[in-house]
């Protein structure tokens, strides 16, 4: 289990030593020009610096409500994606200007947009996605977990079990992408049978009510929802997805920093303890 209350307070700890620190380079730059001093041509300086800095600022979108990945608790942003995204780009010349807390399947276009530059959200690594988007080098692999409620009547143990069932999933995932491949293509449910929702907190909640029948979905979010509702992991199979931080297609420079900026963590003992801290393993 998280501790919940420990991560709150660093993160909270963290948005207000970062406030702190834009607040001083707000000063700073105040002072700068009431002084209006041109001593040795500062002022060009420090003009050509600031745009240097501005061009190295990013801006990520994630999607609330996939634990532990990214969740929100006591109004804070959390999660595993968050501490390894921030952990990453440590690594790099780029500085995180923040977050953007959208629904999944919003992440694509506002990337595109230019809205966020990045996602950090347990993305998998798509051959459909990178017709579209790039993505880092992966971090996580996941497989899939089908989750039913608790004790229930509903007891599959493969993907032929969910014949005629009412089936959910998220927007935009690769669980949704199998509910249509593997359940609807193949005629053991109809598309009347398919629930989509905007994240999976909302069928989670529908599967324990007992309106929905099963939930298809990435494994180690299906633990942490097990752990934490009333409901329970039927089955697990493989599907070999790996995550990865999603850029612009001509974003080269972010793509490469990101995925040495991966490696470098992965070195070292950071993305252990980042997998310790939301994983417990």
């Amino acid at each position: 289990m998280v501790d919940q209350s420990r991560q709150f307070d660093r993160r909270k700890y963290l948005q207000l030593s970062g406030a702190v620190g834009l607040a001083g380079v707000g000063l700073a730059g105040c002072l700068e020009d009431a002084n209006g001093d041109d001593d040795a041509g500062t002022d060009d300086d420090d003009a050509d610096d600031d745009a240097d800095d501005d061009s190295q600022e990013i801006v990520a979108g994630t999607a609330p409500g996939f634990e532990p990945f990214e969740m929100v608790i006591d109004g804070e942003l959390v999660g595993f994606d968050i501490d390894l995204l921030e952990a990453v780009v440590e690594e790099t010349d780029y500085e995180l200007a923040g977050w953007e807390e959208l629904e999944f399947d919003g992440l694509i276009p506002a990337l595109e947009n230019e809205n966020i530059d990045v996602i950090a959200a347990a993305m998998t690594i798509t051959d459909e996605r990178e017709e579209t988007i790039s993505f880092s080098d992966s971090y996580y692999s996941a497989d899939q977990s089908v989750l039913v409620q608790s004790g229930g009547d509903v007891q599959p143990d493969d993907l032929e079990d969910l014949e005629g069932l009412n089936v959910g999933a998220q927007s935009g995932t690769t669980g949704e992408g199998i509910v249509q491949d593997e359940l609807i293509d193949e005629g053991l449910i109809d598309e009347g049978d398919y629930d989509s929702y905007d994240n999976y907190v909302l069928a989670v909640e529908e599967l324990e009510r007992g309106t929905l029948d099963a939930i298809i979905i990435d494994e180690p979010v299906a633990e942490s929802f097990a752990a934490d509702r009333e409901v329970e992991i039927a089955f697990t199979f493989e599907t070999g997805e790996e995550y990865g931080f999603g850029v612009r297609q001509d974003d080269d420079d972010l793509q490469a920093a990101l995925s040495e900026g991966i490696e470098a963590v992965e070195e070292s003992s950071e993305y252990d303890e980042i997998t310790q801290e939301w994983f417990d393993e």
